[in-house]
Parts: C-alpha cells; structure tokens; sequence
C-alpha cells in the first residue's frame, strides 16, 4: 500500500482528535477534519453526524484512509452507543466502502475486554486473542467495531488497524493508568504504524506506551513497525503517594477496565 496522504479524522473536536490533529501532520498527513460539534479554529473541518450517510460519503471521498475517533467515548444509555457508536461506525465503513478507501484505524478500546482480570506481578501478559469481555454498551460497541471491521476486511477487501487504546492523555492520573497510559507522541507513531505498514488485513493491537507496569502484549503493535518511546513510571512515586498501590480485593482494581466494571463514568451530552 502506498504511504497515504490525505486523512480524514473523525472526532477531530474531541480530546483524542485534538491531539492528534496537532501530531499526525508532523508525519506529513494533510488532515480532513469531521466531528458532530465545531472544530475550535479549523473553519474548513466538516460538522455531520454520523448518521448522515450522504455528509459521510461526501466526507470519505478521495481521502487515502481514515482514522475513525468519532463517536461516545464513556458509557451511555443502549440507544445512544447504538446510534453513535454501532450505527455510526457501519455508516462510516459503508461510506468508505463505497468511495473505494482501503484503510481505516478504528479506535477501539481495552474495554472490549474490560471484564478481563488484570495481570498480577509474574503473570503473562493479556494477548490481543483474550476473549472479549465487554464491561458496558460503551464496551460492547468496540467489540462490535472490531468484529466489523473484519467483516469488511473478508467480504469487501477494506483493511484495518483496530487499536484498543488505554488512556492517552498528556500524562497518567490514576495508579490504573499507569499500566494503560498512552503518550499523545506515542499514540501519533501508534497511527501512523497502522496507516502505513504494508498488508494489515484486519489486525487488533492495544494502544500504550512501553510503560514499566504494562498489563497487555504491544508485540502486534511492534509487527506494525511501533515503536514507542515513553513510560509512565516518572509519574508512579507522585500518583502512588496519592492514591495508594493498587488493591486486588477492590472492584475496581480487579479488572482491565478498572472502574468501568463497576460505576462507569456517563456520557452525559
């Protein structure tokens, strides 16, 4: 595949989008911004919802892939992940489908397997393979995207890279963060691996830094040519000091997707 150019972000208003649309061009991608709300100080970037099937299409044509953030990003009502988050995300591979683009990188999420137990010290670590375990609407709807996009790989020929981000932030807040944090820098070389490397066909990697408290297995990552280049552990002694070590009789600490096991935070919009 010949290194794509143009790139439409979906999401682009959103905290990921706008990382990423200060990053991405630094690797010399020429972005099309969409999201449902104004991209603050991008006049051009194109406002639909995902629903809209003709603004999707108009959108996806003659881009080169696409890097797909858009949609609810915590936990929500069935009927609002449906229509955001499932519904959405096919109209979007229809829409690619149809315009005859041939990649696309799915934010998909560690809460497709949320229900997971997390590793404690000397286990191995969690495959991309695991099971899926979705802990809420918000995590089953990743798992759908996942099995979706496989779906256009075998039937249509469309590749993707589904990464199932932690949690990219600028820095780490939480001890659990510690092991899923992902660098805005390190997120930008996680995309542009996926956008680039050769014959992807529908491949699943988890999104993070090479953090030292790493709970999940980059190798898939890492085949896609990712090399990250952070660790969280700078920020353990501040965060643990704070927040104590985490505890293996808590709910929360028990598995993967931490608190969204247990009282997910709510998409409130």
């Amino acid at each position: 595949m010949a290194a794509p150019r143009t790139i439409l972000l979906t999401g682009a208003a959103g905290g990921l989008g706008t990382l990423m649309r200060e990053l991405l061009p630094r690797y010399g991608y020429e972005l099309r911004l969409l999201d449902l709300a104004p991209v603050k100080g991008a006049p051009d970037a194109i406002t639909a919802d995902l629903a809209d099937r003709d603004a999707l299409r108009a959108a996806v044509r003659g881009v080169d892939a696409i890097v797909h953030l858009a949609g609810i990003s915590l936990e929500s009502s069935f009927e609002k992940i449906l229509r955001a988050n499932i519904e959405g995300t096919h109209n979007l591979y229809e829409a690619a489908r149809e315009e005859g683009v041939r990649r696309i990188v799915f934010a998909s999420s560690n809460h497709a397997v949320g229900f997971t137990p997390r590793p404690r010290p000397g286990d191995p670590l969690i495959p991309v393979g695991t099971p899926r375990r979705p802990d809420t609407y918000y995590g089953l709807s990743k798992a759908f995207g996942e099995d979706l996009a496989q779906l256009y790989w075998d039937r249509h020929g469309l590749e993707t890279v589904s990464v199932r981000i932690g949690s990219c932030f600028p820095e780490p807040t939480s001890v659990r963060m510690l092991s899923v944090w992902m660098s805005p820098a390190d997120g930008a070389r996680l995309f542009h691996a996926a956008l680039t490397a050769p014959e992807v066909g529908h491949s699943v990697v988890y999104g993070s830094s090479a953090n030292s408290r790493l709970w999940w297995d980059l190798s898939s990552a890492r085949a896609l040519g990712y090399e990250p280049r952070d660790d969280s552990e700078p920020y353990a002694a501040k965060l643990v000091a704070e927040q104590g070590e985490l505890d293996e009789s808590h709910p929360d600490h028990a598995h993967l997707g931490g608190p969204f096991c247990t009282n997910p935070p709510v998409w409130r919009h």
